[in-house]
């Protein structure tokens, strides 16, 4: 079969091409550029832990040397101090990944001028040119990944058996592929091709921002001041770590102020840190820009084998939201679809799914943002003078930059096409169903001992069983005791791969109870122990059924042009 094209070589373009890559999928990325990123220490990610585990298994190896764990959170108001949490690794803190798309944030865990006693996960804060750095790199090791530098499309047709790209630049060619997916921008050449609309808000949030060394009062901690009392201070400045002692200071602008000029930015810089300091430090300005937020949601996800993800078919990021970790979780979710489709065939639910989970998750987020916009930016009234409105405040805006609540969560699918109808033999567990499972440790039938995390993306389902006190036996007694045999017979017999896996607990669940876990790490179902044809049944709604026949139909509603092209 021929190999997936990837449009567009920024973070998601070249994270989907390695979750194909490492599910034995073969991908063209073709990159409009030269292959380079010109550095900008100013323009940085901040990756939730969902998105930095994913980055870490697909060999991103620029996380651990050029990222920063923030160790707190601070919210100060005027001259006070409102809010501090602790945060670490996510390891150490409880070792989720998600914990199950919840919607409590831990913005409220603190009451006003209180440290929070719990510790929440830290997101991963790095300069986006390390992290596209380390997938090149990344890319660059796996045979399967064709980078092709220097290449725009400018043509793009589809049949029945697959699509047909063109490219302009000094090496331009047809390239024909299985599919397509449009990672490129939001000025995306492939959703201009297919006609598809991006209608949404223009202008929702203005910042401007620097980078430079400096030493703050808060070593490693990330501060958002709102109010900040120094003349020319604005209504919110921010400062967030970076590695080697590098902060990125942002300002919230007026939506349609001056522009600012490098030496207006420049005052801005002395007059914060002296603010913060009480007089101004020295300091080394690395970077400086300003930037405009929109926010903006493609009618369409899939047009026939073609496909949106990352910023060509969203935009978000005020209030802390994070349009690219939105990125990365689209590269994670089409990746094993499309996988899937390529070595098994897929049936047109399983294809349709992305986009009825994934812009049903992104227009939630944007709505979220777009309410808390109106309540936190929408000026007076009476209810800036409501008790415990502040604290309100303070809790949105925690959530946003931390990744929780509905601002930031990972995501849950409990709609989902793929989900299975209840039966009796269900059972419920702290994760909800189509919600992240929980980081547990897991042991595999080979006698490893792994986080359940480090073992998705690899093209197939995870099985697990909740089986207290193995932990302490040998694996050659547990592996053919109890259930285990019979559920290893079911595993074998599912109408997917699945890996069995075991685990001595799990939150909510209880003994014997069984987990099947979608390639992504969202929970499909739970059962109170082992049921063959429930599992089973469970596993085929996960792949969206069976390939349906009339799938070899084009779908695109277009003309087949391409028969003939090799």
């Amino acid at each position: 079969m021929d190999p997936v094209i990837v449009v567009g070589a920024g973070p998601v373009g070249l994270a989907l091409s390695l979750c194909l890559a490492t599910q034995g999928v073969p991908t063209i990325v073709l990159d409009e550029g030269a292959g380079d990123d010109d550095p900008r220490p100013a323009r940085t990610a901040v990756l939730r832990p969902d998105t930095a585990a994913l980055m870490a298994r697909l060999g991103c190896s620029t996380l651990r040397d050029e990222g920063a764990l923030w160790v707190g959170w601070r919210q100060l108001r005027r001259k006070q101090q409102m809010r501090q949490l602790p945060l670490g690794d996510a390891d150490e803190v409880g070792g989720t990944s998600g914990a199950g798309g919840t919607d409590a944030g831990a913005g409220g865990a603190a009451g006003d001028g209180e440290r929070g006693d719990a510790v929440f996960p830290s997101p991963l804060h790095l300069p986006q040119h390390a992290l596209t750095r380390g997938l090149r790199d990344a890319a660059a090791r796996h045979d399967l990944v064709r980078m092709v530098t220097n290449s725009r499309l400018d043509s793009l047709e589809q049949d029945a058996r697959g699509v047909t790209a063109h490219t302009r630049g000094p090496g331009a060619t047809w390239w024909r592929g299985s599919h397509v997916v449009g990672c490129d921008g939001a000025r995306s050449t492939v959703r201009k091709l297919l006609g598809v609309r991006f209608p949404g808000r223009t202008a929702v949030e203005r910042h401007a921002v620097a980078a430079l060394r400096v030493e703050l009062p808060w070593p490693g901690e990330a501060v958002l001041h709102r109010q900040p009392p120094w003349r020319g201070g604005g209504q919110e400045v921010s400062a967030r770590p970076l590695a080697d002692g590098v902060w990125r200071l942002d300002w919230l602008l007026p939506a349609r102020g001056d522009l600012v000029t490098p030496e207006a930015l420049v005052a801005r810089v002395r007059d914060t840190l002296a603010g913060w300091c009480g007089e101004t430090p020295r300091y080394d300005l690395l970077d400086t820009g300003v930037y405009t937020l929109h926010h903006r949601l493609a009618r369409r996800w899939r047009v026939g084998r073609a496909f949106l993800a990352g910023d060509a078919a969203h935009l978000l990021g005020a209030l802390g939201t994070q349009g690219l970790d939105e990125g990365l979780r689209d590269a994670e979710n089409l990746g094993w679809k499309l996988a899937h489709a390529w070595h098994h065939g897929a049936s047109e639910t399983l294809l349709d799914s992305y986009q009825a989970e994934r812009r049903t998750a992104v227009a939630a987020r944007l709505r979220a943002a777009d309410q808390s916009l109106t309540i936190l930016r929408g000026g007076g009234g009476l209810r800036t003078y409501l008790p415990g409105t502040a604290r309100g405040h303070d809790t949105l805006l925690a959530d946003g930059h931390l990744g929780n609540g509905p601002l930031g969560a990972p995501p849950a699918y409990p709609h989902s096409p793929l989900a299975p109808p209840y039966t009796e033999a269900h059972t419920t567990v702290d994760t909800r169903t189509g919600a992240p499972v929980d980081d547990v440790l897991v042991t595999a039938p080979d006698g490893m001992t792994v986080r359940l995390r480090d073992r998705l993306g690899r093209g197939r389902a995870l099985v697990v069983l909740v089986a207290p006190g193995t932990g302490v036996w040998d694996r050659r007694h547990w592996l053919t005791a109890g259930v285990m045999p019979r559920l290893a017979e079911a595993v074998a017999a599912l109408p997917s791969p699945a890996e069995l896996l075991v685990t001595e607990s799990y939150p909510g669940a209880s003994a014997h109870s069984v987990l099947l876990v979608r390639p992504d790490g969202h929970l499909v179902a739970a059962f109170g122990g082992v049921r063959p044809d429930e599992l089973y049944a469970a596993a085929d709604a996960a792949r969206g059924g069976a390939p349906e026949a009339s799938a070899a139909k084009d779908r695109s509603g277009r003309p087949d042009r391409t028969a003939n092209i090799n």
